[in-house]
């Protein structure tokens, strides 16, 4: 027997309840609650796929159900539909604002109910199945780059090998460790959209993940004459200077590299890409420059998802994903293009 999707029908009147498990019965499996404590308890016991769920209640009404829903980590991911005779739209967007995905009015339209819930339900089967192919190829990906990042070390053991294979081993190793950590950020930056990630920020020398970026996109920028320099508190870093921060290095190397990958595809031949670091007693500044203007097209969406202008294997995620991982860090981020030179700076308090 197949396993029906369960739907938590929640009205403190009998009539309408029996009017969706009426519409509802065949295809879901249907449990009901005529009050929000009883809902609750429901909610947390049965784990329903989808809850429809009546707004004007006594006692506790349907803005408070939602809310103690979402606050409970057991239930916070079960989409709410919330079912009212109400049409001001202050009411809807009170709903929405709340974590509620849709509304559906009464009296009850049949082929409405019926689709609202089937559509969500498809869905959330649709995330669940991304999430699980995401954690399948995490997985299974990870195995052949355990001998990426692991056998150039084996060979430079294995002999006396001259600066330039041991350079060339060494890039080998690197896109190793990209590859991995851009696995790592698949789930990352989905949980980021959701809400849901968990942030754990530790000491780190940023400096040291600027010129790992940098060590990346070394040879286009050679080919094209470009320089790519690290600037700390105001003047050119030296080599081994050191920028301690706190926060997630994985994430700021994803973000770094997206924005210095940016920055050398929009910037002319023979031009500097700089990546700033700065500090105060409240914060802290890290800023790439770059010259050149951004698009008319795209200067009022910069950081929105698939924003991308001119570019044949642009996928308009980078700028968005930086703003996800500024935002990770409780920071934000801006852009500014005047006097041909495009900035983009991420704040983070400290």
């Amino acid at each position: 027997m197949s396993h029906k999707p369960t739907v938590l029908a929640v009205d403190d009147t009998p009539e309408n309840l029996h009017v969706l498990m009426d519409l509802l019965k065949v295809d879901y499996a249907i449990i009901a609650a005529k009050d929000g404590e009883k809902a609750l308890k429901l909610a947390h016991s049965k784990e329903p796929d989808i809850i429809l769920l009546d707004v004007m209640m006594p006692g506790m009404d349907g803005y408070e159900v939602i809310k103690r829903l979402k606050s409970e980590e057991r239930t916070k991911d079960i989409p709410v539909v919330f079912v009212t005779s109400l049409s001001e739209a202050g009411d809807e967007t009170r709903g929405l604002a709340l974590g509620a995905i849709d509304y559906i009015t009464k009296p009850f339209n049949p082929d409405i109910v019926k689709a609202r819930v089937r559509n969500h339900l498809e869905l959330r089967e649709a995330v669940r199945m991304r999430e699980d192919v995401e954690r399948i190829m995490r997985h299974d990906l990870k195995s052949p780059l355990t001998s990426v990042i692991s056998l150039p070390q084996l060979i430079l053991m294995s002999g006396d090998f001259d600066d330039h294979i041991k350079s060339m081993l060494g890039r080998i190793e690197d896109a190793g460790y990209t590859v991995l950590s851009m696995i790592n950020m698949s789930t990352a930056l989905f949980k980021m959209e959701r809400g849901t990630y968990s942030f754990v920020p530790e000491s780190f020398d940023l400096a040291a993940v600027v010129r790992k970026v940098f060590l990346g996109y070394e040879d286009t920028a050679q080919m094209r004459g470009q320089e790519l320099v690290l600037e700390i508190e105001g003047s050119t870093a030296v080599p081994g200077q050191e920028f301690m921060f706190f926060g997630e290095e994985l994430l700021c190397y994803s973000m770094l590299g997206n924005l210095v990958g940016n920055a050398v595809d929009a910037s002319p031949k023979g031009g500097t890409i700089r990546v700033r670091l700065q500090q105060t007693d409240d914060s802290v500044r890290i800023s790439v420059h770059n010259p050149g203007m951004v698009p008319e097209d795209i200067k009022n969406r910069f950081f929105a998802k698939y924003a991308t202008s001119g570019k044949d294997r642009g996928t308009g995620l980078g700028t968005y994903s930086a703003k996800l991982i500024a935002q990770a860090h409780k920071g934000d981020i801006f852009m500014d293009s005047v006097d041909n030179e495009v900035s983009v700076s991420v704040v983070i308090p400290r």
